[in-house]
């Protein structure tokens, strides 16, 4: 069984601005055909859409309706808030 890499990311949704902080992880065997990408917690005001293999194609909805992939509206965590 593969590890997982477990990280934090920013989600910011550019329509409210509605912030929070979601945990994610992905396998850490690099012969996998994916990342078996996975949001373990999602902040508040933020859900999940459609769930996928791929940071890319996981979309996220915002408590005001605004769509969009996890990937383009987020930012790594910064230690200090991990």
């Amino acid at each position: 069984m593969a590890s997982r890499d477990r990280f934090s990311k920013k989600l910011t949704c550019p329509q409210c601005n509605n912030t929070g902080f979601a945990e994610a992880s992905e396998d850490d065997h690099p012969t996998r055909k994916h990342p078996g990408f996975q949001v373990d917690q999602l902040p508040t005001g933020f859900f999940e859409q459609r769930s996928s293999n791929f940071q890319e194609s996981y979309i996220i909805k915002c408590q005001c309706g605004r769509k969009f992939p996890f990937r383009a509206r987020t930012e790594a965590a910064e230690a200090s808030q991990r």
